[in-house]
């Protein structure tokens, strides 16, 4: 490139990243992604270094954040707030840390912590007590927010502790927890009004208001992660002074570690980077600083960031992509989904075509359409979803989505219940929902047939060996030869998983056909009440609505899926090939949790939740799925629902994974 050209590109670069900031930081309205914008910055840098005689004084380079809006009170921060270099891999982590050792001349200590994903503030305490809260703005000059700030109650007004310093500036991020950004968003989506695309920019969004009562309803916390200016105080360690925010009752992050190496950081990053959901905000990396603050004088600062800090960054789970077109999948209960195609984009490490749109009215909900430019998300394991259009970048071509009025797969009319959301093709031959029962059924918390996943599943619908569930127990080991990839030790692998799985259980069972509403609880419930599936299928709604857990919309549901002919034939043929259909022997009674109701809520990290309800069954436990008076335990894992409210209504014992684990052990919880 020459200089000619580089000038140009760098032209364009600080406009748009000039452009971004402005939308990110005082519209609190992102149309990239962080990661696309690191992406710019990144080029940015890299020119300016390559020609460093056309790097300018207002290049956003040398630049923090941006300038404060006019919708607040503008306020000088006692000491400047600097925003931090980032590292992509371990090699610019290393280089980052070869740097700071060049430079001291020797090895330093490091204090890890997470990146949480919010809003930057400045917290001043004068004789203990809130003086004045601040946005970061450009780094010297913020937005007084402090009223807003007052109503947060994570944040004390006043400092614990008999040695508060006369003057006390603390760093924090301000940020929503993910279940309150749902709750938020389901409300503002209750009222018509926009909802926000992510928890940081609910967080933003929230804080920047003109009435604190808005940002009181909003449930913010804040996690404190550094000191500015501290009178009558002398620390040399940045961990002594984060020990002695806590003396105060400030609160700090407690997944934070002090380490000696920059191996350690790797290993504690990819600790968290595997982990990032297994707590109740959102993290984007983690931050390692250099420990003594000796070390960081000598370190000092560029013209926008320290040198002794760098923050490493997780790969992106947002990104921009174009939404090619939206197609709809047909579940196994015959609900009918509609997903976004995507131009391939790179989330979480792995590389996304299709994402989930949820249903009809949440398409209509986001104003999402065929063409668009979107924010698409992938959390982890989680599907990967459609977050919301860049309506932006529209150029008015694109169409919007019309839900087909017929089954793409079997043609029959589609049907959607008053007061429910999906609509729902009612063929219970349709080949879609069979092939999809099929799966469910062999799925491990089914009957747990190894080796028969999807694309076994779909050889044997199209060659037709199989039509129902039922038909799996009746397949030869000769037809498997004749699938794709099956030689004779695979075939003898799946043929002797099948005929192990006849030996399940009815709870299994009743779980593996797949009826609507009838998971492991109730199917525990029903088992237990009646012994065998033929007494269930005799029953009356009246009967199994005598049931614990059985209200009337499931006995409705059951008593309808044993009166379909075709069901009660798919149970004959199971009956014929030998599965066990009635309770097995060794039931949860006699156990030492024998008694106990219990409820589960949240996401667990060592668990599958088919796995907690199964040991806990083993154990004598109750489980149930809605929380009462009787409920004896409800254990609360990640972004727990609106059981946990309820819990807290009744006065319900609440615990966590540990306690569920010591539940299990015999201990107490």
């Amino acid at each position: 490139m020459t200089k000619q050209q580089a000038n140009k590109r760098l032209k364009e670069l600080r406009s748009e990243i000039e452009r971004h900031s402005h939308l990110y930081h005082v519209l609190d309205d992102p149309q990239i992604s962080d990661s696309e914008y690191d992406d710019l910055m990144k080029e940015l840098v890299a020119l300016e270094e390559q020609f460093p005689d056309l790097v300018t004084s207002d290049s956003p380079s040398q630049r923090v954040g941006a300038p404060p809006s006019d919708l607040f009170a503008a306020v000088d921060h006692p000491t400047a707030m600097w925003s931090l270099d980032n590292a992509f891999d371990f090699d610019e982590l290393v280089a980052w840390g070869k740097r700071v050792e060049r430079v001291l001349g020797s090895s330093a200590d490091f204090y890890c912590e997470l990146k949480v994903d919010g809003t930057a503030v400045n917290l001043v305490y004068v004789d203990g007590k809130l003086d004045r809260a601040a946005t970061r703005g450009d780094g010297r000059v913020g937005e007084d927010i402090t009223s807003n700030v007052r109503t947060i109650n994570s944040i004390p007004l006043k400092l614990t502790g008999a040695k508060t310093p006369s003057l006390l500036e603390v760093r924090g991020e301000i940020y929503m927890p993910v279940e309150a950004f749902r709750e938020l968003n389901e409300e503002l989506t209750r009222r018509e009004i926009r909802p926000f695309a992510n928890p940081r920019n609910a967080a933003a969004g929230s804080l920047r208001q003109k009435d604190p009562k808005v940002t009181a309803s909003r449930n913010l916390s804040i996690f404190c992660h550094g000191v500015g200016t501290i009178e009558g105080k002398r620390f040399s360690r940045h961990s002594e002074q984060m020990q002695f925010l806590t003396d105060l009752g400030l609160r700090v992050l407690g997944e934070a570690e002090s380490v000696e190496t920059l191996e350690q950081v790797f290993d504690y990053s990819q600790k968290w980077e595997a982990k990032r959901h297994d707590v109740a905000f959102e993290v984007d990396g983690t931050v390692v600083k250099v420990d003594q603050l000796s070390q960081r004088e000598e370190l000092g600062f560029t013209s926008k960031s320290p040198r002794w800090a760098i923050a490493y960054k997780f790969p992106p789970e947002e990104k921009t992509t174009r939404l090619l077109d939206i197609q709809v999948n047909v579940g196994r209960t015959g609900a009918v989904t509609p997903f976004a195609q995507l131009e391939p984009v790179v989330l979480s490490g792995a590389t996304v075509t299709t994402a989930t749109l949820h249903n009809e009215d949440e398409i209509k909900r986001k104003d999402i359409r065929i063409g668009d430019v979107v924010l698409a998300r992938r959390a982890g394991d989680v599907i990967p979803e459609v977050v919301a259009p860049v309506v932006a970048k529209r150029t008015g071509k694109e169409r919007k989505f019309k839900m087909p009025k017929n089954c793409p797969r079997c043609e029959t009319a589609l049907e959607r219940a008053e007061g429910e959301k999906v609509w729902r093709c009612p063929n219970d031959a349709c080949p879609s929902r069979m092939i999809e029962s099929i799966f469910h059924f062999a799925a491990r918390s089914a009957m747990d047939i190894e080796g028969l996943g999807y694309k076994t599943v779909l050889q044997l619908r199209d060659r037709g060996m199989i039509d129902d569930p039922a038909d799996v127990y009746f397949l030869t080991r000769d037809q498997l030869l004749q699938l794709d990839l099956f030689g004779e030790k695979k075939a003898d692998q799946l043929m002797s998983s099948i005929e192990s799985s006849k030996d399940r259980g009815l709870i299994r069972v009743l779980v593996a056909l797949g009826i609507r509403h009838v998971g492991r609880p109730t199917a525990e419930v029903l088992a237990e009440s009646f012994g065998s599936i033929d007494a269930i299928a005799a029953a009356s709604e009246e009967e199994l609505m005598a049931v614990d857990e059985v209200g009337p919309v499931v006995a409705r549901t059951i008593r309808k899926w044993f009166d379909n002919p075709r069901n009660l034939e798919m149970i004959n043929k199971l009956r014929k090939a030998g599965v066990k259909l009635d309770a097995p022997r060794t039931t949860r009674r006699g156990g030492h949790l024998e008694g106990l109701s219990v409820v589960l809520t949240g996401g667990l990290s060592d668990f599958t939740r088919d796995d907690a309800v199964a040991a806990l069954a083993d154990a004598g436990a109750k489980v149930t799925s809605s929380v009462s008076k009787k409920t004896d335990y409800v254990i609360a894992g990640e972004n727990p629902g609106s059981k946990l409210s309820r819990a807290e209504e009744l006065g319900v014992a609440v615990i966590d994974e540990k306690g569920l684990k010591k539940l299990l052990e015999g201990r107490e919880p």
